[in-house]
């Protein structure tokens, strides 16, 4: 498997000259990374005016690794390529590096870029990937792949510590600021307070002819060794660093140990003059563009992330613009769902797109808009919001053992209470981001951003709870929450349990989280009440005063719900109806099964009229493509649905005898949709008839020859519309369907960009 690493934009307040000064001063060689044990030029090209720059080396690199890879690989030290491009004129850095030795069996690469930000001239971004293909290493793939992730995390938080060392060193030598590469040299004399800034970035010291940064404009070249040349800009050995751990294989790649210096991030300032909120006179954020997301701004609103953290992060959003056109949930969205998969990139997306799916489906964007809570649940549902904990986060009340859920089930029914507890969810979201806007930073610095806390009392508690209807919607609503709201409790405190609670608990565990029940603290009796109970999490000034604090706590009480409230559709409850839904949907669910494609029929009445199309796809791929029948289909003729089990699972229209040419045209082509795409499109009708739309299995693994375990069914959740001529101005904003609306979790998509930008 290859594992890749993508880092985040990283944001340095320096110019872009500073930081390939600070760059250069660690080569030829570094005593901070003993690892380097040099590099060869082979290559070197520079234009007549300066301005580019390539230099290619060959570098060696030190292997530490354990002695029986030492002694199977058979070598000291291993070889990497890496070719450094330096544009001055347009101060970029490009930097490219592949591993030489054991290329046959392993293959590194790695691309880092330095450039200006768009929006400050004085500011230099950075930008890394990294690939690692281990195809074979003597038996020892796993191995090897578990030293390279490792010592790839560490290396990245010692790197900051070598940069910050260097950058220290410019300015106790007085380089403060150096001119930008201009095409004519301006002659300059040195001073002792201030250095000559020559083209080289550096400012030139008498006598110095070692190659530590300092340099003259000499532009000889040597040719062997490790020596490199005075005129040359020397910006490293190597993108893809070893460290003493790593595998002969050099799978350490890691910016900061690497000898490209591409460690530099903003903390390296030694003056504390990295891009932190705190640091920035107004603080205020920045971002290197719209569709990124910079380092600060993860550290500031998402939390601590480690680089590995950082990276899925970055990949997987990546790969939602691509897949969902740029209409993506939050970041603090997405991140919830890689800690809830533990950062497993696939397992993060599955289940992210699956939940997003539902949300189309049940309408959950626009649920805190659309939806009032029943009186009967304004009363005698007993749970409401009370300030928050110590951390920040918001704080709900729920008095589950005064709760009548019986009798609410009957009066509003299991899809109401659903809907309820959805909202309450979708509220807690919002308390939660607001929190973190004021606050400046995350409410779980070090755990999800968007979480909350949970009071539940259950003082009240009795067999009568645990009703067979009650707890069958109990775990439906817990299965629910768990696949879309994951990582959003802060922490969960149960107080005055009683007897009966380890049966429900009993019934309920098994359907939680293991991440969510270890946020779980129990108190049995009094035992929430001093130290090491509520006051623990939360200021005494906000306990509730039913739990013997001070503060009044307007949660309802609740009561039994009278009987005459019951409804009489809700009152003969049977456990085999279908499953929950929360509101009726626009969109269709169906199965596309191999030979068996499922088809809408669309009759266009007149030219120019507008077919759109909104879809996921739920589980497998399938190829989407739109036809124009050359004569017009009446659907009750033509309509063959197909039975699986007694439901219907898809309908067609085309049969057998339909050929494309005498009686079909492909208006839209056949495109793949893979699993877990969002498509959304539209085709304006050049003529009036009958059109339709197919959504086809499509197997993979057909160019195979390996045996295919595909169960030859995909999923898929559609909405299709069909909008009259008029309605069409040539405007794309009128192809947007008005009931297919845009989620309202992807408000600001580049979650970042939400903030200020500071020039």
């Amino acid at each position: 498997m290859v594992q890749k690493y993508q880092s985040p934009v990283r944001i340095y307040k320096y110019p872009f000259e500073i930081v390939m000064a600070a760059y250069q001063k660690r080569f030829p060689t570094c005593k901070m990374i003993p690892v380097f044990l040099g590099s060869d030029i082979i290559h070197e090209v520079k234009s007549e005016d300066g301005a580019i720059h390539d230099v290619e080396r060959r570098c060696r690199l030190n292997i530490d690794a354990p002695y029986l890879l030492k002694k199977i690989a058979g070598v000291d030290h291993v070889v990497f390529i890496q070719k450094n491009c330096l544009d001055r004129r347009n101060r970029t850095l490009k930097i490219f590096a592949h591993n030489e030795s054991f290329s046959s069996r392993i293959i590194i690469n790695e691309i880092c870029t330095y450039t200006v930000h768009k929006e400050n001239s004085d500011w230099t971004c950075f930008e890394q990937e990294a690939s690692l293909d281990i195809k074979s290493f003597f038996g020892f793939e796993n191995t090897v792949e578990k030293i390279a992730m490792k010592q790839y995390t560490h290396n990245i938080k010692k790197g900051k510590e070598v940069i910050e060392y260097y950058i220290n060193e410019l300015i106790s030598e007085g380089v403060t600021h150096i001119p930008r590469w201009t095409p004519a040299v301006p002659s300059c004399s040195a001073t002792p307070d201030q250095p000559c800034l020559l083209e080289s970035g550096v400012g030139t010291r008498s006598g110095s002819s070692q190659d530590s940064g300092v340099r003259t404009r000499s532009s000889s070249v040597c040719s062997t060794g490790s020596q490199h040349s005075q005129g040359s800009l020397v910006l490293g050995a190597t993108a893809a660093s070893i460290t003493p751990q790593d595998s002969p294989t050099g799978m350490g790649l890691t910016p900061q140990d690497s000898p490209t210096g591409m460690g530099l991030t903003p903390q390296d300032s030694p003056t504390g003059m990295g891009l932190t909120p705190q640091d920035s006179p107004t603080g205020e954020m920045t971002v290197a563009s719209e569709d990124k997301l910079d380092a600060d701004y993860i550290e500031r609103f998402l939390g601590h992330l480690t680089p590995v953290q950082e990276s899925q992060l970055v990949q997987l959003r990546q790969l939602l613009q691509k897949t969902h056109k740029g209409k993506i949930p939050k970041d603090a969205h997405i991140l919830r769902f890689l800690r809830a998969r533990d950062f497993n990139f696939e397992k993060a997306r599955e289940m992210l797109v699956h939940s997003l799916a539902w949300r189309k489906l049940h309408n959950i964007d626009h649920l805190l808009h659309t939806y009032t809570p029943p009186e009967v649940l304004t009363k005698y549902y007993t749970g409401g919001w009370h300030f928050s904990d110590k951390d920040g986060r918001p704080l709900y009340v729920l008095r589950l053992g005064l709760m009548d859920v019986k009798g609410l089930m009957k009066a509003v029914g299991e899809e109401n209470l659903l809907k309820h507890v959805l909202w309450v969810n979708e509220e807690g979201l919002r308390r939660a981001s607001e929190a973190t806007k004021q606050r400046g930073h995350p409410v779980s610095p070090d755990g999800p951003v968007g979480a909350c806390t949970c009071i539940v009392d259950l003082e009240g508690l009795s067999m009568r709870h645990l009703w067979r209807p009650g707890i069958r919607a109990l775990l439906r609503i817990i299965e629910i929450v768990e696949a879309n709201y994951p990582e959003t409790m802060g922490r969960l405190l149960i107080v005055r349990a009683p007897r009966v609670f380890p049966v429900l608990w009993t019934l309920v565990s098994p359907f939680i989280d293991e991440n969510t029940s270890k946020k779980f603290m129990i108190y049995g009796g009094n035992d929430y009440q001093g130290p090491g109970g509520l006051v623990d999490f939360i200021d005494k000034k906000y306990i509730p005063d039913f739990l013997g604090g001070e503060c009044y706590c307007d949660v309802p009480e609740g009561a039994m719900v009278p009987k005459s409230l019951y409804k009489e559709e809700f009152t003969d409850w049977s456990p085999d109806e279908p499953p929950l839904t929360v509101s009726n949907s626009p969109y269709t669910t169906t199965f596309v099964i191999k030979d068996y494609p499922n088809e809408v029929l669309m009759n266009v009445p007149q030219r120019g009229c507008v077919i759109t199309w909104d879809f996921d796809i739920l589980k497998g791929d399938v190829t989407f493509t739109v036809f124009r029948c050359k004569s017009v289909l009446n659907k009750e003729t033509y309509e063959h649905p197909h039975h699986v089990g007694g439901q219907v699972v898809s309908t067609q229209y085309i049969d057998k005898s339909m050929q494309v040419g005498p009686d079909l045209s492909i208006v839209e082509p056949p495109h793949i949709c893979r699993d877990g795409d969002s498509v959304q499109g539209s085709h304006v009708a050049s003529t009036p008839g009958s059109y339709i739309l197919q959504w086809k299995h499509f197997d993979s693994s057909k160019a195979s020859f390996e045996f295919s375990l595909s169960t030859h069914k995909s999923k898929v959740m559609y909405y299709t519309e069909l909008l009259p001529s008029e309605v069409f101005r040539g405007s794309m904003s009128s192809l947007q369907s008005s009931t297919s609306g845009f989620s309202s979790l992807s408000i600001g998509t580049s979650q970042s960009g939400q903030s200020m930008r500071k020039h």
